[in-house]
């Protein structure tokens, strides 16, 4: 019997690819997709344990979900279903739960979608999540970016995060499968293609290949398209990349990197694989080899034994940095995490008082790259929304460009002059556009 059936995603991008795989397993057996705030007869929840918040939307959205149907057939997975089965299980109203090898071949565990007395869980136990599963997806307001998925799980120990209890050890796509893929995205007509992970850096660890490698293969694929990595280690974005990037436009002028501290003692007991002056430098490097570079930062506020002082640290490392924006998370405690058991917490009060001066200091530091942007020329891809006469898109250095509609340069990379910003985004005029007002003004 064909069913409506509607997703809800937490957390991060590879989520949303995964998400996405999870819904042609649906499409494949004669379900219809639907809007998660339609009524539907299943609902899947793909979610996150990255935050505690995050725990606590799941139950949220089990109940927002039984609001529009009570008799709804829930499934719960994702990262907090791997790790926190028996939580999941007291949710009223939960089905099934699948761990993160169960929901890409969901369909050999659940053989109907009627909903029983008791709740089932297939879960395998974190030593078991060897394979590596195939996902791409699109954003949900665009059709001109894809995500692809070319790497799982980490290695890495950091002291505050639970992703490689939930994800297990670090693996990859074998390269021919992601060229495979890049080309699929491009024959559906993508012209960009985002590169997601858990620890996207480390791809290859298990394949005789290392990232840049990858990328040296990947923009050797015929087409008009460009390519952005989702976020990259600092340890592991290499002289190699930083090359790469400065010469060949299919790599965009723009890297996402995870600080987290800026302090030497706090980025100790985070356990993290770099020291702040190796940061420091890495930043500078960056942005005088790659022109117009953007640069995101990830920085975490409020890690067991950060003290005001090294709050100051990280502040005005940030302050001096030449980067364009702040991703700032509000330290959460994760159960199993050795920063759980960490002396020092840190009051509830001053972790909000130092993550909103962080978001203060993120809009200053991307008015302020968005501001030397301006009489430049960037390459900008448009997408499809038409807003009030106007429409959108990103430059390769993630700057966010406006500019009268033209169904012409939909889904196209085209050339635009910016001219001025509120801070939010650029305005900016098509250069043919110039070309034209110059030669009827001559």
């Amino acid at each position: 019997m064909k069913s409506k059936v509607a997703f809800y995603t937490l957390g991060c991008k590879l989520n949303f690819s995964e998400t996405s795989t999870m819904g042609e397993q649906f499409l494949n057996h004669g379900h219809e997709v639907v809007e998660f705030d339609s009524a539907a007869d299943i609902y899947v929840i793909n979610t996150c344990t990255v935050t505690q918040n995050a725990e606590k939307d799941c139950r949220q959205i089990v109940r927002r979900a039984l609001r529009k149907n009570p008799e709804a057939f829930v499934i719960v997975t994702g990262c907090y279903a791997q790790l926190r089965p028996d939580d999941i299980v007291e949710i009223e109203g939960v089905d099934v739960v699948l761990g993160s090898n169960e929901k890409f071949k969901l369909f050999e565990y659940i053989n109907s979608f009627e909903k029983k007395e008791l709740s089932c869980v297939y879960v395998s136990d974190n030593e078991s999540l060897e394979d590596f599963h195939v996902a791409t997806s699109t954003e949900a307001d665009s059709r001109t970016r894809a995500f692809l998925k070319i790497q799982d799980g980490c290695d890495y120990k950091c002291s505050f995060c639970t992703i490689p209890k939930a994800r297990g050890k670090s693996r990859s796509a074998s390269p021919e499968l992601v060229i495979d893929n890049l080309k699929r995205l491009l024959d559906e007509g993508y012209k960009e293609v985002i590169l997601t992970g858990v620890n996207v850096g480390d791809y290859g660890v298990d394949q005789k290949i290392n990232f840049a490698d990858l990328l040296h293969k990947m923009v050797q694929v015929e087409g008009d398209f460009r390519m952005r990595i989702s976020s990259i280690e600092p340890n592991l974005l290499t002289d190699e990349i930083l090359d790469l990037t400065d010469e060949n436009e299919k790599l965009v002028n723009h890297f996402h990197i995870p600080l987290q501290s800026g302090s030497p003692e706090i980025l100790k007991l985070m356990q993290r694989r770099y020291k702040v002056d190796y940061f420091h430098d890495l930043i500078y490097r960056a942005h005088e080899k790659i022109a117009d570079l953007g640069i995101g930062i990830d920085v975490i506020v409020g890690f067991p034994g950060e003290t005001h002082e090294h709050f100051l640290e990280t502040y005005n490392l940030l302050n001096e940095l030449p980067i364009s924006y702040l991703h700032v998370f509000t330290y959460s405690e994760r159960p199993g995490t050795k920063a759980e058991e960490m002396s020092g917490v840190v009051d509830v009060f001053d972790r909000k008082k130092r993550n909103n001066m962080l978001r203060i200091l993120s809009a200053k530091k991307k008015n302020a790259f968005y501001r030397s942007m301006l009489g430049k020329d960037m390459d900008v891809l448009w997408e499809h929304q038409n807003i009030d006469g106007k429409m959108r898109g990103f430059a390769s250095n993630y700057t966010r460009v406006e500019t009268d509609f033209d169904e012409n340069f939909v889904n196209k990379i085209s050339k635009v002059n910016l001219l001025s910003t509120d801070g939010n985004v650029c305005n900016g005029v098509l250069l043919p556009e110039i070309s034209a007002i110059k030669t009827i003004a001559g």
